[in-house]
């Protein structure tokens, strides 16, 4: 900044020198030594002012680094300590469980059984909140590296709904995939399969019974625009802004009975940013559906992403 406040008096100064008064006609010099002096003093205080002005935005930039990394250091901390809170979880029922059938060998059959297969259920979910952590830190630190290619997200979301009918028959739910014959993304698989398949198991796990769960897509400049939408219960209104947040959760209780990491809406985000997009969630007639549960719209997903296709 005292670079460019130097640079704009020095053109002052030239133009000062050259023309003295704004109403010659003809470049003079200057003929009085005052004037000499008048142009010193004035380069003097504005290399003055240049300095102070660069100090004070010094400052400014040294303060806002420092909330800055204060934010981050404090997001981190809060996010080890959720990590942490979520694998003790599962890690310590595995632990119960085993220690329960090796400290009683005379426990018959079926309980065997049935602890055996808690602890398999516990580990398949601490196996799926690792897998998740590696995938937030893979988009997080090395996302340059993610492999991308043309993927059809027409037949990669027609895979997903063969494999969730049978979830969406046991819950008595009706898909309506309006997407187009063929939407092109340039972009990572295992990612855009992340977001399709994060935003179907959530609201198969959360939208209701007996719902209708609409997928929908339009082109716009040069990407394409996504709806994924239920006619569920909704969401209230002060948790939308927060659904995104790495192991936030409406209802801690129901959403670990469900099977969830906490993770999922997080890195359907991540993915949707690090393909060109963007993402908010809607949860329409909210407090109408509070009053009569029958009104609920249910929630609605609105995404973007860029094909990038590369030049050939």
């Amino acid at each position: 900044m005292w670079l460019s406040v130097m640079g704009v008096f020095l053109v002052y100064a030239v133009i000062f020198i050259l023309f003295e008064d704004y109403d010659r006609k003809y470049l003079l010099p200057f003929d009085e030594v005052s004037d000499w002096h008048l142009l010193l003093f004035t380069l003097v205080v504005m290399s003055g002012l240049g300095f102070l002005l660069y100090r004070y935005a010094r400052r400014m930039d040294e303060r806002i680094s420092r909330e800055q990394a204060e934010k981050e250091n404090r997001m981190r901390r809060e996010l080890t300590q959720n990590i942490a809170h979520e694998l003790k979880t599962p890690a310590s029922s595995i632990l119960g469980y085993t220690e329960t059938i090796l400290d009683n060998p005379g426990i018959s059959d079926d309980i065997r059984q049935q602890f055996i297969e808690r602890t398999h259920a516990q580990a398949q979910r601490l196996t799926a909140l690792l897998q998740d952590i590696s995938l937030l830190n893979q988009m997080d630190y090395a996302s340059g590296l993610l492999k991308r290619e043309r993927v059809d997200v027409a037949i990669l979301f027609a895979d997903i709904a063969r494999e969730t009918a049978f979830a969406l028959q046991s819950h008595q739910m009706t898909l309506r995939n309006c997407l187009p014959q063929s939407i092109i993304i340039y972009g990572n698989y295992s990612l855009l399969y992340s977001v399709f398949r994060n935003l179907m198991d959530n609201a198969i796990n959360y939208a209701g019974r007996g719902t209708t769960i609409e997928v929908g897509a339009t082109p716009q400049h040069g990407g394409w625009r996504f709806t994924f939408s239920d006619n569920g219960v909704g969401i209230p209104a002060e948790h939308l802004p927060r659904i995104f947040e790495r192991f936030y959760r409406i209802d801690k209780g129901r959403s670990r009975e469900m099977g969830g990491t906490g993770l999922g809406l997080s890195i359907v985000k991540n993915a949707v940013l690090l393909h060109g997009g963007t993402i908010q969630a809607y949860s329409p007639a909210v407090q109408t559906a509070q009053q009569d549960p029958s009104a609920a719209k249910g929630l609605t997903f609105v995404f973007t992403m860029n094909n990038n296709t590369p030049e050939a």
